[in-house]
C-alpha cells in the first residue's frame, strides 16, 4: 500500500522518539543526527513519514535537543516536545499527553535511530491496525537469529499474547524468532489513557512503552515483510550494516534498469543519483549527492563523482568530481580532479594530474597533463601543454585568465592572471605571461639560454678561483 491510498485511512499522526544520546556511537553530537548514505538518521525518519502520507510529525527531543532543533527547523509539518529528564520510552510518550489532549485518531510510533523502514511498511502497519480496529499493532520481524530480542509470542490470527524478553525465555521459547521491531501503532484516546498507569519499578528505573501492551484488550502483530528494515543504530558497526543494506537495495533497482555495475559490492551510489541505461560503473567508484550520470558512459574503476552531470558516452577514470559539468564525449583522468563550478564542453579530453577550479572549457579542448587550471575561460578547440598553469592567487584575491580559440600552450607555461590570451595564439615553452596576448600571436616569455662550459671539475665540484681562467 503507497501514499498514494493514504487519503482513505482514519487521522494519523507519527511521533518519533529522537530523545536519547547515543553513547556507542562516540561522536559529539545527539545519535539520530549522524549521517547514514548523505541524511541524517532523523532525516531519514522524516522523510519515510511524509512519504506515507502522514502530515504531522511529533519528534520528541531530549539530550542537546536544541541541536536537532535547528537542524530541522525548516522541515514541513515537525513539531518539537521536549523530554526532561529522559526517563524512557514511556516517559517519552507521556509528554504528547498534554500536545495530543483532544485528539482521537490514531499514532505511529517510532524510533529516530531506526532510519531503514519504507513508506509502503509504515502504510502497511497503519492499514492492518485500522482494519482490525484494535488498540495497538506491533509491527513485528521474523528475524533469522533473534538472539538478544524480546520475542513476541501470538495467536494464529497474530493477537499479541506476550512479549517475553531473551534472557527471561526458555529454550523453546527461544526457538520463536518473531521479535518486536520498536515501531508502533495505537489508537490515541486507548493508549492515553493507560500511559499514566506506568511505572519504573525495575533496574533502569525507567518507564517502558511496552509495559502499556499488558494494559490493553486489543493488541497484534503485523510481521515485515523484510526483517532488515527493522535494523537500528547503536553503533558504528550497525551503521555500517544499515548503510550496506541502503547500498543493495539502490544498486538492485539500478541493475535492474539497465546500469552495468561491475564488482557491485565494491560501489556506493546515494539515493539521490540518477542514472540512464547503459551506463557502466567500474569498481571502487562513489556517486553521491545529486549526481546524474547520462547514457553510454563508463565510470571508474576508483572514481568519485559529487553533484556533478556527467554527458553521454564520457569515460572517467581514476578521477574525482565535484559540483561540475561535463559535456558528452569527454574522457576524463585518469588522476584528474574536477571541483567547484566547472564547466567541460564536449569531446575534450582531461588527462594525468589535472586539475580544475571554477573553469568553463569548450568543446573539442585538451589539458592532457600536469595542468593547473583555475578561475579560468577557455575557449574551443584549444591544447592545454604539460605543466600549464593560471597563477591565478595573489595572495589576498583570485584573478581570472581567458585563452581564446584554437590557442596553444607550451609545456610548463605560467599564466599570471589577470590575463587574456587571444584567438589562435601560442605560448612558448617555459614562458610567464604577466600581459595580455593579442590574436595570432606567439608569445616568448623566457631568458635566453647561457652555457659556462669546464664551469666544474671532473668531480663535479664548481672550480675555485684559481681555476677560473678554464672558465669562459
Amino acid at each position: 500500500m503507497g501514499s498514494a491510498e493514504s487519503g482513505n485511512r482514519s487521522m494519523v499522526v507519527a511521533a518519533i522518539l529522537a530523545a536519547g544520546k547515543g553513547t556507542r556511537m562516540y561522536a559529539d553530537m545527539p545519535k539520530v543526527l549522524y549521517p547514514l548514505a548523505g541524511k541524517s538518521l532523523l532525516a531519514r525518519v522524516l522523510d519515510t513519514v511524509q512519504k506515507a502520507g502522514i502530515n504531522r510529525s511529533l519528534v520528541i527531543v531530549g539530550y542537546r535537543g536544541e541541536e536537532v532543533r535547528q537542524a530541522f527547523a525548516t522541515y514541513p509539518n515537525v513539531e518539537f516536545v521536549e523530554q526532561t529528564p529522559q526517563l524512557g520510552t514511556g516517559h517519552a510518550m507521556q509528554q504528547l499527553l498534554p500536545v495530543l489532549a483532544d485528539y482521537q485518531g490514531d499514532v505511529v510510533v517510532l524510533a529516530g535511530d531506526a532510519p531503514l523502514f519504507t513508506p509502503d511498511t509504515i502504510n502497511n502497519l497503519i492499514q492492518v491496525h485500522q482494519e482490525r480496529q484494535v488498540s495497538a499493532t506491533i509491527l513485528t520481524a521474523l528475524m533469522p537469529d533473534p538472539t538478544g530480542y524480546g520475542r513476541v509470542f501470538c495467536t494464529p490470527d497474530l493477537q499479541v499474547e506476550t512479549i517475553i524478553e531473551h534472557k527471561d525465555c526458555s529454550p523453546a521459547q527461544k526457538l520463536n524468532n518473531r521479535v518486536s521491531t520498536g515501531a508502533y501503532c495505537f489508537r490515541w484516546p486507548d493508549l492515553a489513557q493507560v500511559l499514566p498507569k506506568l511505572d519504573n519499578h525495575n533496574a533502569q528505573q525507567e518507564y517502558y512503552l511496552t509495559a502499556v501492551f499488558a494494559m490493553m484488550h486489543s493488541v497484534i502483530a503485523h510481521d515485515l515483510v523484510d526483517w532488515r528494515e527493522s535494523m537500528g543504530i547503536n553503533d558504528r558497526y550497525q551503521l555500517s550494516q544499515a548503510y550496506e543494506f541502503l547500498q543493495q537495495q539502490v544498486r538492485y533497482r539500478w541493475m535492474k534498469a539497465g546500469v552495468t555495475m561491475v564488482l557491485p559490492e565494491t560501489i556506493t551510489i546515494e539515493e539521490t543519483v540518477q542514472l540512464m541505461p547503459n551506463v557502466t560503473i567500474e569498481p571502487h567508484t562513489h556517486l553521491r549527492g545529486h549526481t546524474t550520470i547520462e547514457a553510454g558512459c563508463v565510470i571508474g574503476p576508483n572514481s568519485l563523482i559529487e553533484n556533478s552531470t556527467i554527458g553521454q558516452d564520457c569515460v572517467v577514470q581514476y578521477a574525482v568530481v565535484r559540483d561540475s559539468t561535463i559535456g558528452s564525449g569527454c574522457q576524463v583522468g585518469p588522476f584528474t580532479h574536477i571541483r567547484q563550478q566547472t564547466i567541460i564542453g564536449n569531446n575534450c579530453r582531461l588527462g594525468n594530474f589535472v586539475e580544475l577550479k571554477k573553469t568553463s572549457m569548450g568543446n573539442f579542448t585538451n589539458a592532457a597533463h600536469l595542468s593547473y587550471l583555475g578561475d579560468s575561460t577557455i575557449g574551443t578547440k584549444v591544447n592545454i601543454g604539460a605543466g600549464t598553469i593560471t597563477a591565478n592567487f595573489d595572495g589576498f584575491n583570485k584573478y581570472p585568465t581567458i585563452i581564446g580559440d584554437r590557442s596553444k600552450t607550451g609545456a610548463n607555461s605560467v599564466l599570471c592572471a589577470p590575463v587574456t590570451i587571444g584567438i589562435n595564439c601560442n605560448i612558448a615553452a617555459g614562458s610567464v605571461i604577466t600581459e595580455n596576448v593579442p590574436d595570432h600571436t606567439l608569445a616568448i616569455a623566457r631568458s635566453r639560454q647561457v652555457n659556462k662550459e669546464n664551469y666544474y671539475d671532473e668531480n663535479g665540484r664548481k672550480r675555485t678561483a684559481g681555476d677560473s681562467a678554464k672558465l669562459p
